[in-house]
């Protein structure tokens, strides 16, 4: 008689092993759901616009934009609409707009977007649960990790906005993985992770670096075969889009993403350039210390607020493992590239978006570390660690959607309030991007040009008069060159007196008959 059991049992067996991770799962997509009750609409900036962008996308545009929230995707003041993606990357975009087709006549448009995303979140625990495995960690310990991830921590808004927090974890994840085989010389992981590297590309830009790895695979003899597939594939897919933007002559692109001596240089007209930039050193060296230890205390947030020191004590301990090495060092060069090199954009938010990629295989590692820190101690200590953990991680979360319900409901609260008030029509406000998601129309950023220029050169009325814009949206922040019509100093001739709406004052253009230079005081 064979011993071999049975398939119905060997199927059971499976089934009671993998279980407690399916619980977990369903636990972290309940969360998860319950999450999307608060972030309720894209909420800031990037998610406005790849939320816009999708719904194009999905109802058969293309990648275009019928707003311009910069003027680098408007070079010459091209016409509406414009193509879009010259500084974002598509696969937050391509996702939705995937999410809107399926779902957009059931859900509405923003929740079907936002059900793509939840999609994805939904494995993260999963993808943490075999990183930890990977890593030799024990069943129980696995689970806290992918808890912790299912929860999110101060990532928990992020899993269910409209970005691409979810899809850049869940393909760093996978990534990491990957290259844990591809180290041991496996050709198809090799190239497995090339094509995560690309897909990581195109959710975040600076997934670009994680292509790093996989050079230093194509140096060792015996990995050379995985890492030349590897870059290969990554190269393909990163080239290719990077072509897409060479085709459309994004000139100014790298000068606006490294040149900034002030943020608000952003949105001017023109590009910053090397002499401005070699001209202000002083403010750009203290602005690139500054990046670094505001960057350093963001890491700490997220990552050993979390887990204490175990992220930083396990990969130092299992540095000898090519996976563990790999995710410290891009950890490393990430944030030194974000604080160095993109450094005014790192401290608004691009840094705490890099994270997201590290941040399942990082809580993977600190269970290592834990259990082996805890492993000659009483099992109930381990069992009061794990419980912690993951009781630290409800907190988190919880006070991570209350900070994202006050921070952005609030502010479209009373930007929605305002609509009434503003004609109908283009109209121009700071936050382009948000404003056409909130009123369907088109939407045109006030550039950060200097007060001389907005006030006195009529530029601002011309790109009205250029593309039919009839009001002028100013809200409490808005670029410093706008303070005087905020304020009510003065007012060019061709505004009309502003109708206020709390801290928003709407101002009618009056430019029919062109952009007189007389000022109102």
């Amino acid at each position: 008689m064979s011993d071999t059991p049975p398939p119905s049992t060997r199927s059971a067996t499976r089934l009671a092993a993998i279980r407690p991770l399916l619980l977990v799962s369903v636990a972290a997509l309940i969360v998860r759901i319950a999450s999307a009750v608060v972030v309720a609409q894209p909420g800031y900036t990037d998610a406005y616009y790849y939320s816009a962008v999708a719904s194009r996308l999905a109802h058969g545009d293309g990648l275009t934009a019928d707003f311009i929230w910069n003027f680098l995707e408007a070079p010459n003041f091209a016409p509406l609409p414009v193509a879009s993606h010259r500084f974002w990357v598509p696969l937050a975009t391509t996702l939705q707009a995937g999410g809107i087709t399926l779902l957009g006549g059931f859900l509405g448009e923003f929740r079907a977007a936002q059900a793509a995303v939840i999609a994805v979140a939904a494995f993260l625990p999963a993808a943490t649960y075999a990183a930890a495995r990977a890593l030799e960690v024990s069943r129980s310990y696995a689970l806290a990790a992918a808890a912790a991830v299912g929860l999110g921590g101060v990532f928990a808004p992020s899993w269910v906005a409209a970005d691409s927090f979810a899809p850049a974890a869940l393909i760093g994840s996978l990534f990491f993985l990957a290259f844990a085989r591809a180290a041991r010389g496996s050709l198809g992981a090799g190239a497995l992770a090339g094509l995560l590297v690309g897909l990581l590309y195109l959710a975040r830009a600076e997934g670009a670096f994680f292509g790093a790895a996989l050079l230093a695979l194509a140096i060792r003899p015996a990995t050379r075969n995985a890492g030349l597939a590897g870059c290969a594939v990554a190269l393909a897919i990163g080239g290719s889009w990077f072509a897409r933007d060479v085709g459309l002559g994004a000139d100014d692109l790298l000068a606006r993403s490294t040149l900034l001596v002030s943020y608000q240089d952003f949105f001017r007209l023109a590009p910053p350039t090397a002499a401005q930039f070699l001209g202000a050193l002083p403010d750009v060296a203290a602005a690139k210390a500054g990046a670094v230890v505001t960057n350093a205390v963001t890491a700490l947030v997220v990552f050993f607020v979390l887990l204490g020191p175990l992220a930083l004590v396990a990969s130092w301990r299992l540095r000898e493992r090519p996976d563990v090495r790999a995710w410290s060092s891009l950890f490393l060069l990430v944030f030194l590239a974000q604080s160095l090199l993109f450094t005014l954009h790192s401290t608004r938010g691009s840094y705490f978006h890099s994270l997201a990629a590290f941040f399942p295989f990082g809580v993977a590692v600190a269970a290592a570390g834990a259990e082996r820190a805890l492993a000659m101690r009483n099992a109930i200590v381990g069992r009061i660690w794990v419980t912690g953990a993951v009781a630290l991680a409800l907190a988190l979360s919880a006070g991570a959607m209350v900070q994202w319900d006050a921070t952005f409901n609030a502010a479209a609260g009373v930007r929605a309030a305002a609509l009434d008030a503003i004609p109908a029509g283009p109209f121009m406000a700071i936050d382009a991007a948000a404003w056409r998601s909130l009123s369907g129309r088109p939407v045109i950023v006030t550039p950060a040009e200097p007060a001389f220029s907005v006030v006195r050169n009529s530029v601002v009325c011309q790109i009205a008069l250029r593309y039919g814009a009839r009001t002028l949206v100013l809200e409490a922040a808005h670029f410093v060159g706008y303070d005087e019509i905020y304020n009510g100093n003065v007012r060019p001739s061709w505004l009309g007196p502003p109708t206020v709406r709390d801290t928003i004052k709407i101002f009618p253009i009056y430019a029919d008959g062109g952009c007189p230079s007389e000022i109102i005081r």
